[in-house]
């Protein structure tokens, strides 16, 4: 099973992704990706990324999906929803060739099957807080909500597998809303 956290930046994926793995539970657990690229390339992320960056990031989508090892679950902070929205959002603004944003086209609509729950994160009961590398421009914030709120509803309409959840309120209520859908997707977890 793949589970990811989805969203704008600072809206509580990775906080919801460290509560599950403060559990410790035997999964795969994945950080994300668009901060290790920075730290590891120095590349510019966010509203400064550029083709190789976006590049970089879906082609770690993809090896996301298969980096099992030996556990049954894989929990991602970040999926190829991410990877399209941000590469999106930087080719509205001229920042990326239209070649790498069908290149992003194309590998989220390889990948998006392979989840099996998408939650997204609302930004709604989050604030926007500066971790010295997430973007705190918060006309950036808005405008990538936007942009998930198209690609997400896209995927609702035409999910026939139901995988995509919408996570809001506080972390208590967040984390009590993960744990019943993926009970009925038969994971069952103690949060």
């Amino acid at each position: 099973m793949i589970i990811s956290f989805t969203g704008a930046q600072s809206t509580g994926k990775t906080t919801l992704l460290n509560l599950i793995r403060d559990k410790n539970y035997d999964f795969n657990y994945v950080d994300e990706v668009t901060r290790r690229i920075k730290r590891e390339y120095n590349l510019p992320i966010n509203e400064g990324g550029g083709d190789i960056t976006q590049s970089m990031i879906m082609a770690d989508h993809i090896a996301n999906v298969y980096r099992k090892g030996d556990h049954d679950v894989t929990v991602l902070d970040r999926c190829a929803v991410d990877g399209i929205v941000y590469t999106q959002w930087l080719y509205n603004n001229g920042q990326v060739e239209k070649a790498t944003l069908d290149h992003a086209k194309l590998i989220f609509e390889m990948l998006i099957e392979e989840y099996d729950a998408i939650f997204i994160t609302s930004p709604v009961d989050v604030e926007l807080v500066d971790d010295g590398e997430r973007s705190t421009n918060i006309e950036f914030r808005e405008d990538i909500q936007s942009l998930f709120d198209i690609y997400i509803g896209h995927l609702m309409v035409d999910n026939k597998d139901e995988n995509v959840f919408v996570v809001a309120g506080t972390v208590e209520e967040r984390m009590i809303y993960i744990q019943k859908v993926l009970a009925k997707k038969g994971l069952d977890i103690k949060i």
